[in-house]
């Protein structure tokens, strides 16, 4: 994934998150245009999750909604 098209239903896409991994904050998971890296850093972080799982979270939180 080279970038993370992340729009009006970002709180959809958060919530699954955070219930996928509960140490995530809101912080964490604050989305900023062009942050795309910082984003997926921050939830390593927390995590400690491989970039691809982060990644693939990412994108499977997203493909129900409209992201």
């Amino acid at each position: 994934m080279t970038t993370l098209e992340i729009k009006g239903d970002w709180n959809i896409t958060k919530g699954k998150l955070k219930q996928k991994w509960a140490k995530l904050t809101d912080d964490d998971l604050q989305y900023v245009e062009g942050k795309q890296e910082e984003l997926v850093g921050r939830i390593q972080k927390r995590t400690g999750e491989t970039r691809e799982a982060v990644e693939k979270a990412v994108k499977e939180s997203c493909s129900t909604c409209s992201c």
